[in-house]
């Protein structure tokens, strides 16, 4: 509970119209995707820097936690408040600041919608690559905090291949400015490279410098259907070997796919067990000569169907599938337990096959899609839980499966972030002595511990 006369301080130096303490704002902003819900004692809504180191300066004087927050669309907790505090939104401070042709960069606060930048940017012929399934929804300040991803990073990389630089402000209320314009940058320690993906626990950042890169001219992009799992999951193994060079290899199960047909009301081809997504871009002669090496990948493998789009209307179609697995799988069951490990490309098949095999052996429904290019499976246990057996054997599973993929050299979290979820799984990719250098790291930049506390550790 923040004390009235701190909240007295806090409204006259911020302003009335930005903090606010009534029962629906703490509802509004005590959750995110994973359902898990913690009441906050306060939001305040940032519209200039200032007001973030306002908010910054009296929670470090009150010991009052304080909990950075963009969209709230994280799956993992992140932007949660577990032990009360202020929650401070960024969604007000959505202004692109610069749009620079010549050098190839933009500057942003925090609150931009990723949609809305790739938008303004892609009207001067310019292109943001990273785009997180949440992209129309998701801010850049959220983005950075958990370095995400999405179907391009199998070509273009994460969002902290394009970061040059930050201005962020420490839990002292000090500014810091990381980074610079440009791309080369090796000048003492890489700190911006430190905050981005450590999930608002060591910084507030209130600036973002991003690279940009020309528009790609041409796209096309092409979906093959397979009768099996294990086919889907060797054709993308295929391609990656081969010269093809996609900016997008997505992949969707049989579950997927039959839920976003529910969805949609349509029928599917019974003998489709998994589909995949492959999107090739840049100059019409490159686009020309890949289309002709992944005809003959695909004339190899002789699949169930094969789709060819060109327009953008025809593209967007065929990405509806994709894009609607997460609204339509949240019918199978209550609860969606979703979770984006990342396994060695030449271990993708081994991994679909065994989490195939724990779903059969553990009476589970398990959803499996995602960016297959690279490695990222995003791995959805449908629960209901109501059912104790169920959400027990489900605990199991995800122990086997955290387990299996640290074994098989690959990470627990591609993009989604620790935060509250998968804390408990640390260990598993961590040494006492590596999850101590990250304590320690925590403390120089946060020594009381009231930036977004008890996540990741």
């Amino acid at each position: 509970m923040i004390d009235k006369s701190v909240l007295h301080e806090l409204v006259s130096l911020v302003g009335k119209n930005k903090v606010f303490t009534d029962r629906e704002y703490m509802l509004a902003y005590s959750y995110d995707a994973t359902g898990m819900e913690y009441l906050p004692d306060a939001v305040v809504f940032a519209e200039h820097e200032q007001d973030v180191q306002n908010a910054i300066r009296i929670c470090q004087r009150h010991a009052i936690p304080l909990i950075p927050r963009g969209a709230g669309v994280g799956y993992t907790g992140g932007s949660l408040a577990v032990n009360g505090g202020l929650v401070l939104v960024f969604t007000r401070m959505n202004r692109i600041l610069r749009l620079d042709r010549e050098n190839f960069l933009a500057e942003m606060e925090p609150g931009v919608v990723t949609a809305d930048l790739q938008e303004a940017v892609e009207k001067i012929g310019l292109f943001y690559p990273p785009d997180p399934a949440s992209l129309k929804t998701s801010t850049m300040g959220g983005n950075v905090a958990e370095n995400a991803g999405g179907p391009r990073c199998f070509k273009y990389g994460v969002t902290g291949n394009y970061v040059l630089g930050l201005e962020a402000f420490l839990m002292n209320g000090e500014k810091i400015r990381l980074g610079a314009h440009t791309i080369k940058n090796v000048a003492g320690y890489d700190l911006k490279a430190l905050l981005i993906g450590s999930e608002g626990t060591l910084a507030v950042v209130t600036k973002v410098i991003v690279r940009l890169l020309p528009l790609p001219p041409r796209r096309l992009l092409f979906r093959v259907d397979f009768s099996s799992l294990a086919a889907g999951a060797r054709f993308v193994q295929s391609v990656i070997r081969g010269h093809v060079q996609p900016a997008v290899l997505e992949f969707m199960d049989k579950s997927s796919l039959q839920a976003v047909y529910a969805y949609q009301g349509i029928a599917g081809d019974p003998r489709v067990r998994a589909a995949v997504l492959v999107e090739i871009d840049g100059s019409p002669t490159e686009v020309g000569e890949r289309e002709a090496l992944f005809k003959e990948q695909v004339a190899e493998v002789a699949p169930v169907k094969y789709e060819r789009a060109e327009t953008f209307a025809e593209q967007e179609v065929m990405w509806q599938t994709r894009r609607n697995i997460s609204p339509a799988i949240a019918k199978l069951k209550p609860k969606k337990i979703n979770e984006d490990i990342v396994v060695p490309g030449g271990r993708i098949p081994e991994m679909v096959e065994f989490i195939d095999a724990l779903a059969a052996e553990f009476n589970l429904c398990i959803v499996l899609f995602g960016h297959f290019g690279d490695g990222n499976i995003h791995t959805n246990l449908m629960v209901d839980p109501a059912d104790a057996g169920e959400m027990k054997r489900a605990e199991i599973v995800l122990d086997k499966i955290f387990r299996r993929v640290v074994e098989m050299g690959g990470t627990i979290s591609g993009e989604h972030g620790i935060g509250l979820s998968k804390k408990p799984f640390m260990h598993y990719q961590f040494s006492p002595l590596e999850l101590e250098l990250f304590r320690s790291i925590k403390k120089v930049f946060d020594p009381d511990n009231l930036l977004n506390p008890g996540k990741i550790f």
